[in-house]
């Protein structure tokens, strides 16, 4: 089923989205100043940033 909604976010869904963008960029950075690699969504994807990030996301045996 798809659904489509056209209105507007509620005031409360609009400060909840910005806090969740708020606390996933201050996460994100925190694992940058550690030097931690982060594992994002792209294209249905899931991408591995940072400087120390695996050359592939699949599991090692």
């Amino acid at each position: 089923m798809n659904a489509t909604r056209k209105s507007a976010a509620s005031i409360e869904a609009q400060l909840v989205l910005e806090n969740l963008k708020e606390a996933v960029a201050q996460a994100l950075e925190k694992k940058r100043r550690l030097g931690q690699y982060a594992v994002i969504w792209k294209d249905g994807k899931p991408i591995l940033t940072g400087d120390d990030a695996p050359k592939s996301a699949e599991p090692r045996k």
